[in-house]
């Protein structure tokens, strides 16, 4: 079994503290690891390597409910651009990285704010001092449910 469906299976089990919603097409959960806070996730409940397997009307719903939780974590956590990727070389289940960005994020780098998040240095980005747990990812939980409510309210 693949990674992501590994997660889902903890999210369907109830064991899995970063879950924060179920959707039609698939589940939003706060990244673990925060270097850019409010870092989220939505993994596709379809197990599939590519968009275009997915058949169309399952896709544009997928792709509607991941621009709806991208908008959701630039609310929640005060991002003043979004950064998305579906990769897939590592884990080979379609599933979306939402990284909320903020003016001044990659100065420590020399870059005045600008570039993509694959510029942070993998073990920098990954490292144990940036993981969330207890109280602080609660209160991320809470606050992308309610932005959530928010985005999905107007539809």
């Amino acid at each position: 079994m693949c990674l992501i469906c590994n997660v889902i299976e903890m999210i369907k089990r109830g064991e899995n503290p970063y879950f924060v919603r179920e959707l039609e097409t698939g589940y939003v959960v706060i990244g673990n690891h925060q270097y850019f806070p409010g870092y989220s996730l939505f993994l596709c409940k379809e197990h599939t390597t590519e968009l275009f397997y997915l058949k169309d009307d399952f896709r544009d719903k997928f792709m509607r409910e991941m621009s709806m939780v991208a908008e959701a974590v630039m609310i929640a956590f005060g991002a003043d651009k979004m950064n998305y990727e579906l990769l897939g070389n590592g884990d080979s289940h379609v599933h979306w990285h939402l990284y909320p960005r903020r003016k001044g994020d990659l100065d420590e780098y020399g870059l005045n704010g600008v570039g993509p998040v694959w510029w942070v240095p993998w073990h920098i980005m990954n490292d144990d001092n940036n993981v969330v747990t207890g109280e602080k990812l609660e209160e991320m939980k809470a606050a992308l449910s309610a932005a959530l409510d928010k985005v999905m309210g107007r539809q």
